[in-house]
């Protein structure tokens, strides 16, 4: 059985194995999937092991995906962008592969759910991490405009300015006062506001009736920042759960070379939250 597991600290909470374990099953693969409790400052030693004594991949979760980055001895073009990797694959040639699947995630459960990228004007809440994981395949879809607002407005020019080579001039960067003359048809939020029970801060009349809201945070009901969204106007909003399924089908591709469904995955995933509440 070829073995793979999703490394984090925290880690008991992740809800990769059963996802996995449902795409080995749909597939017919023979693999086991399972979590990995890494420990601080030893990451590389660690992963050195895994994959020492047999380990295929691995998913990268928290605090890791900087350090997984560093021990990849190839790095896809999406993962040299993110600056971090959440998938390594162990190479034929003891290599190691890197990349980053959480945009292309995300674009996937958008795109699954009928909202239209290309040509759109798009607002991207927050600059930190999971933006950058997202931007560069927000861009292969050609939006018209590409904002990212964040409450330092000099980090999101940072960030935008990354991704400038990436563009047809189409990306910029704004701090939350400036958008308030301003509307877009999606609206993706990357920060964590709703893992406190917030939103961000930004204005409401960014939306309007035809307004999609993403918010890459997940729960077993509707999340504050979506809850919010839709008081202010937004027409329709929709939580990170099927980012996360579709990232890790993403990874399970590059892994297996065999590309699982996920609706089905998706549905039995929601009800297994709505059953630990």
């Amino acid at each position: 059985m070829d073995k793979y597991v999703i490394v984090g600290n925290p880690i008991a909470q992740s809800k990769s194995p059963f996802i996995h374990t449902l795409f080995a099953r749909e597939t017919e693969q023979k693999m086991t999937y399972e979590t990995l409790k890494g420990s601080l400052g030893s990451f590389k030693e660690e992963i050195s092991v895994f994959f020492t004594n047999g380990g295929r991949g691995c998913n990268i979760t928290v605090p890791f995906k900087e350090d997984a980055y560093a021990i990849a001895t190839v790095l896809t073009e999406r993962a040299c962008l993110a600056g971090a990797v959440n998938t390594l694959k162990k190479l034929d040639d003891g290599g190691i592969l890197g990349d980053n699947t959480d945009g292309v995630g995300l674009v996937h459960d958008l795109l699954s759910k009928h909202v239209r990228l290309n040509g759109a004007k798009i607002l991207l809440v927050g600059a930190g991490g999971a933006a950058r994981g997202v931007v560069y395949p927000l861009l292969k879809h050609n939006p018209q405009q590409l904002v990212i607002a964040n409450r330092r407005v000099n980090k999101a020019e940072t960030l935008a300015s990354l991704f400038a080579d990436h563009s047809m001039d189409n990306i910029s960067a704004s701090s939350f006062d400036d958008l308030s003359e301003l509307k877009f048809d999606v609206v993706i939020n990357s920060t964590s506001a709703s893992l406190s029970n917030q939103y961000p801060n930004i204005p409401a009349s960014v939306f309007d009736k035809d307004t999609v809201v993403y918010d890459m945070v997940y729960g077993s009901g509707m999340t504050s920042s979506n809850q919010w969204a839709i008081e202010m106007g937004a027409s329709r909003v929709i939580d990170g759960l099927g980012m996360l399924v579709g990232q890790a089908a993403e990874s399970f591709t590059i892994w297996r070379k065999i590309r699982p469904k996920t609706s089905q995955v998706l549905r039995a995933l929601r009800l297994k939250l709505a059953e630990q509440t």
